[in-house]
């Protein structure tokens, strides 16, 4: 091995991956980080995966009806306080693709306890 590479190990051998501090209102805030050491030595931190609940666990508060120029994050500041919070509406209504809760005219989001819904607290 040349020198180069010999510093290029030693410094990775000594570097300690950040852990990503997340927001009180985010839904990555309590999960905890790990980190996966690869082959080559690289240390690379990562979130774990955030699971969401079954709709039949999450206290629905109440329902809204889509009407024309709503949003998930107008949505969130007027029932949640918080517009950054659109995916606690997001995860109470089980989709994939966020915004297709809002193309509708007419359907019913539902609109879940804020606690109820893993993640971050909101505070």
């Amino acid at each position: 091995m040349n020198e180069a590479l010999r510093q290029l190990d030693a410094l990775l051998a000594n570097a300690t991956a950040q852990t990503p501090r997340f927001p009180p209102n985010s839904r990555y805030y309590n999960l905890p980080t790990l980190t996966h050491v690869f082959a080559d030595g690289r240390a690379v931190a990562y979130v774990t995966r955030r699971f969401i609940p079954g709709v039949e666990s999450v206290l629905t508060v109440r329902e809204h009806f889509v009407v024309q120029g709503d949003r998930l994050d107008l949505l969130a500041s007027n029932y949640l306080a918080d517009p950054e919070q659109w995916w606690k509406i997001a995860d109470a209504n089980v989709t994939l693709v966020p915004e297709d809760l809002t193309d509708e005219v007419g359907e019913t989001l539902r609109i879940a306890f804020p606690g109820a819904v893993p993640g971050g607290s909101g505070i």
